[in-house]
């Protein structure tokens, strides 16, 4: 048996510590005259964290899982039930063709920076091209989790790290009610990942990577690559479970392959090769198809310019909002291929021989 190691972080908040953080949510004065109600809700809320109710509701798993018994997530089940319609609408040739086009910038012109980003501009170049050659185009603005209430991508746990099979599809390690870990946007995303024919990502650079908003989803799509769509096979969170599958064998299936993908990355000093790059290793590993050259572009709007003028280097620009629609086209070209068959007739049908 292998062994399991342990010993990194400590096991429990005490009681004074779990109540600072509780009432840090109701700092505002506001809150003064419902003293006694938060009291009794906090200590809710700790007993609830100090028996780890991580699923406080379930359901029997039922004969299509391995342990029929297993008291599985009701809201995990809904997500899985929804990814399972959605997969099912999209391999349907009567479903109308669909881009996820999505936004991995952090600004928006609703929170801290007072302005649009230049991805949202070139995104939206991008939809209204998709829109002319009659796809439906499905826009994830990732900078939402900057300016929404309560919406939250939770960074991944690394589960596959421990073994591949303890990382489910989709993700079971949120939400977790015992540790506040709820309102996780991911399962909706893993939804309109699912339902399209194509995607397409318009993102900046950051410090020379992903913004955090984007890093943050692609860390939890790696479940959608080689994970495992029965939770009820580990019993839940069994370490020694799943490493015993993993070393059995697993076949590491990818839930999301055979889909195009087009890729728009810009910046103003460095990094755009890199990050281009990174992103297309990432979605040629999960399976998607490259929609060809036309669909990567990697450029510099306003090197070493100005930030404040940013957008009217945008303006003028010509070339660099052209070329945005060219990857539109070209991922638009490609879908109409995928879903004809011509597409994935030209993929080689070869196994990796080291799958992770």
């Amino acid at each position: 048996m292998i062994q399991i190691r342990i010993g990194q972080a400590k096991t429990q908040l005490g009681r004074d510590e779990f109540g600072v953080r509780y009432r840090a949510n109701f700092m505002d004065p506001a809150f003064g005259a419902e003293e006694l109600a938060i009291a009794r809700l906090e200590q809710i809320a700790w007993i609830a964290y100090e028996e780890g109710r991580k699923a406080p509701i379930t359901q029997k798993a039922g004969p299509d899982y391995a342990d029929p018994d297993y008291d599985l997530s009701s809201e995990w089940q809904a997500t899985k039930d929804r990814l399972d319609a959605a997969q099912l609408c999209w391999g349907q040739a009567s479903t109308p063709s669909r881009v996820l086009l999505i936004c991995g910038s952090a600004r928006n012109d609703n929170t801290c920076p007072g302005e649009m980003s230049k991805s949202f501009r070139l995104l939206q170049i991008a939809k209204d091209t998709l829109e002319q050659a009659h796809i439906q185009p499905d826009v994830l603005d990732l900078s939402l989790l900057t300016s929404e209430y309560g919406k939250h991508i939770f960074p991944c746990k690394g589960c596959a790290s421990t073994a591949m099979p303890l990382c489910h599809w989709p993700c079971s390690c949120y939400p977790n009610h015992a540790l506040n870990q709820t309102n996780d946007w991911m399962a909706e995303i893993y939804e309109r990942w699912t339902a399209a024919h194509a995607v397409i990502i318009v993102t900046p650079v950051y410090w020379y990577q992903s913004p955090s908003p984007l890093k943050l989803m692609i860390d939890r799509l790696v479940c959608a690559d080689g994970g495992n769509p029965d939770p009820t096979s580990t019993s839940g969170k069994k370490a020694a479970k799943a490493k015993e599958l993993e070393m059995a064998g697993w076949n590491y299936p990818q839930h999301l392959a055979g889909r195009a993908y087009g890729l728009i990355v810009h910046g103003d000093v460095a990094g755009v090769d890199d990050s281009c790059r990174a992103l297309s290793d990432w979605l040629d590993w999960m399976g998607f198809i490259d929609a060809g050259t036309q669909a990567r572009l990697g450029r510099y709007i306003g090197y070493y310019e100005p930030y404040a003028s940013s957008h009217e280097t945008l303006d003028a620009d010509l070339a660099v909002q052209q070329e945005a629609r060219n990857v539109a086209s070209a991922v638009a070209k490609a879908v109409s291929e995928l879903r004809a068959g011509r597409l994935q007739a030209v993929q080689a049908d070869v196994q990796r021989p080291r799958p992770k």
